[in-house]
């Protein structure tokens, strides 16, 4: 188990996979992977990760396998098709979700898409670690 939904134990393999609904009940997508989030001290005793938010894909089920790195590039090939398998993907976060069940996801009227491409910024300090779009 790694988290709650309003009250519900939520195991993340439960996620992948389910498609995902607007308000309106129009399917945006399929949830493809999560976003967690690690506050607190990352050298000595980290909290414990939290759900930050969806990847949910228009196109494809698949994972990004690690390509959606903004310096992930090589091997050619693959990464250009990776990408655009992945057209339109897109990262919500998780107070965006309205309703989860165990055959779908339904996001809140207005939800906000995000990018879901994941940067280098190894110069951030932990406190600026928060939003990892």
């Amino acid at each position: 188990m790694f988290g709650t939904f309003r009250g519900a134990a939520v195991q993340l393999s439960e996620l992948l996979a389910l498609p995902v609904c607007d308000a309106a009940g129009r399917q945006v997508g399929t949830v493809v992977d999560v976003r967690l989030v690690i506050d607190g001290d990352l050298d000595d005793r980290p909290d414990e990760p939290t759900l930050f938010g969806l990847i949910i894909s228009p196109h494809t089920q698949s994972s990004y396998l690690g390509y959606e790195r903004s310096d992930a590039r090589r091997p050619a090939l693959l990464a250009a098709l990776l990408r655009w398998r992945h057209r339109g993907t897109f990262l919500t976060l998780w107070h965006d979700i309205a309703r989860v069940s165990t055959d779908s996801v339904v996001l809140r009227q207005g939800f906000e898409r995000y990018s879901p491409v994941l940067r280098d910024d190894d110069n951030r300090s932990p406190g600026e670690h928060r939003n990892p779009s």
